[in-house]
């Protein structure tokens, strides 16, 4: 009888869910739904700096879940439908509201284009995260996608001069991102930067001077910083290109050495 009873035990504890990181995964969610919500009554830059909260809260419930011991497969599913919501839909009406409404349909389909780009990346990240390396991501994540578009409509808000050629400086940037999503051109993941272990000091004075430059000029530090990003993958990707080719044409080299020296030998 006290081994059914444990065995019942074990059961309903494995149907349970884990409260905490959860709870970042819905505040990521609310905050994407209020950007939504914001870029619909024309505030646009409300709804590009939830999009950027939404951002703080995903990327800190992996991190509270794998320090805590909490992940799971609903965290996971949760996070990956939050992640639609937060950084597809979100981003996508955004832009959309703010400029893409003159193009008529073709504004409307290149969103579109956004949104299934990044619920296929997510798709494919899930089948695949347990096949990858840890460090690098198969293509543009989804939120760095969404950051970009973030930190493009505030840093165009603050300026006056590139007001007028918004429209082709956000279709431009749509179509550029849904092809890095679904591509396979590699990024950095910083999932080794654990923020709840110790670290030197000299990396506390440099997080607060991060900090201290964001603050000078937000939208333009913000936007730079996702554009680096951006950048990021596509000379990634040609640094290990040319370092692969370069490393082939010496091998080549190489045997083409040893068999001439090994002629000579013979010949001698």
């Amino acid at each position: 009888m006290r081994l059914k009873t444990k065995n019942k035990s074990k059961k309903r504890n494995k149907k349970g869910i884990y409260i905490l990181p959860n709870l970042f995964t819905s505040c990521s969610l609310f905050s994407g739904f209020y950007a939504i919500i914001a870029a619909i009554q024309g505030r646009y830059d409300a709804a590009a700096i939830a999009i950027l909260i939404s951002f703080i809260f995903d990327g800190l419930d992996g991190k509270i879940a794998r320090f805590t011991n909490t992940t799971s497969q609903f965290g996971t599913e949760y996070d990956s439908l939050s992640d639609l919501v937060a950084f597809g839909v979100a981003p996508g009406l955004l832009a959309f509201e703010w400029s893409l409404q003159s193009f008529g349909r073709f504004g409307w389909l290149a969103v579109f284009l956004y949104v299934i780009c990044g619920a296929l990346r997510l798709a494919r990240f899930n089948i695949q995260k347990n096949n990858l390396e840890s460090h690098h991501f198969k293509g543009l994540p989804i939120p760095g996608a969404a950051i970009f578009i973030a930190t493009l409509v505030l840093f165009i808000n603050s300026l006056d001069g590139l007001a007028e050629n918004k429209h082709i400086i956000i279709i431009s940037a749509i179509y550029l991102l849904s092809f890095l999503m679904v591509s396979t051109i590699d990024y950095l993941s910083f999932k080794e930067l654990e923020l709840f272990k110790k670290k030197p000091f000299n990396v506390l004075v440099a997080t607060i001077l991060l900090f201290i430059v964001v603050a000078y000029k937000p939208a333009l530090m913000l936007f730079f910083f996702s554009t680096m990003y951006i950048i990021s993958g596509p000379s990634i990707t040609l640094y290990h290109r040319v370092r692969r080719s370069t490393k082939r044409a010496q091998s080549v080299i190489d045997c083409s050495l040893e068999k001439s020296e090994k002629s000579i030998k013979n010949e001698l």
